[in-house]
């Protein structure tokens, strides 16, 4: 007994004295975006083709002037599921796996949406409201964020 707790001992000390800093990042390069998996990106359009509705990407024109337009619908949302989903859902019902706790609004209601200007959800995104935090993001994606919430309305 004696001789397992003196090496459970011993393998814990040695454990802790290899963890008193991080590891080198010698020879580590830096993180690019050409780095990313694209599993996301597969398995969206997976699910998609075998009819299970998902979000629906942001209206055309939240790109800005012609250019890489499906470009900026990911990114849209990339930042919805990584921001607004957890409390507002997939489309926007409020019904996200922190819905119950923060009772977000509806934002495919018909009706909070006549309420509501574009400016206002911009703003509220920009500058939270209530338990909802504040996001710093470029205009652009606050603009493709608002257009998608319009074009969730009745869903």
């Amino acid at each position: 007994m004696r001789r397992r707790l003196a090496f459970a001992l011993l393998a814990l000390s040695v454990a802790a004295a290899a963890c008193d800093r991080p590891p080198a990042a010698d020879g580590l390069r830096e993180w690019t975006a050409a780095d990313h998996d694209r599993n996301d990106a597969k398995e969206k359009s997976g699910a998609q083709a075998a009819g299970q509705r998902g979000p629906q990407p942001a209206p055309r024109g939240s790109g800005g002037g012609g250019g890489d337009n499906n470009g900026a619908a990911v990114l849209i949302e990339a930042t919805w599921k990584a921001q607004c989903l957890r409390c507002h859902g997939p489309i926007g019902h409020g019904d996200g796996p922190e819905g119950p706790m923060y009772k977000p609004a509806d934002l495919t209601n018909a009706d909070w949406q006549d309420k509501v200007q574009d400016a206002d959800i911009a703003a509220t995104i920009k500058n939270g409201k209530n338990k909802m935090p504040k996001f710093e993001l470029p205009d652009s994606v606050v603009q493709g964020l608002v257009a998608r919430i319009r074009a969730s309305r009745g869903r």
